[in-house]
């Protein structure tokens, strides 16, 4: 599983001209799902992703996290971070979970994240052609994969 973390001051999903989610500061979360990925994967990411402490603290450090400053989370599926890139210029998605494996997980992460912060997580829709605006804050962008964990 990865995720691309970004810290923004707003952030938005439009799906066919409709809003979908929409966040001000906090986090827009790109999550990637391959097959070999496990309810571990995703419990082990949603506390990386609560506890993150990229915001700024009183003396300009990056010490606070998504709680300390009532951020929210705008969370969208991504296969395509697991596209492999090494032949050719045409990515292939193979590594890339299905539908009935990644669903179920990506609705399992809403769940955690929202027990995790407390908050209603704000997402786009599996698998449509979604458009993203966001205001990237630093720019801090984080690239977190549970299969580097140690």
């Amino acid at each position: 599983m990865r995720a691309v973390l970004q810290r923004v001051t707003q952030a938005s999903c439009t799906v066919d001209g409709n809003i979908t989610g929409e966040i001000g500061t906090g986090f827009l979360v790109l999550l990637g799902i391959e097959d070999a990925d496990t309810v571990d994967d995703l419990e082990w990411l949603a506390q990386k992703i609560a506890n993150m402490r990229v915001f700024e603290d009183e003396n300009g450090l990056m010490n606070k996290a998504l709680a300390d400053v009532g951020g929210n989370i705008l969370l969208i599926s991504q296969f395509t971070l697991f596209a492999a890139t090494k032949k050719g210029n045409r990515p292939g998605f193979t590594r890339a979970a299905k539908p009935d494996v990644a669903i179920p997980l990506y609705e399992k992460m809403i769940e955690q994240l929202a027990s995790l912060t407390g908050k209603n997580i704000q997402t786009g829709i599996f698998g449509a052609d979604m458009k993203i605006a966001l205001l990237n804050d630093g720019p801090v962008t984080i690239l977190i994969d549970t299969k580097n964990k140690e």
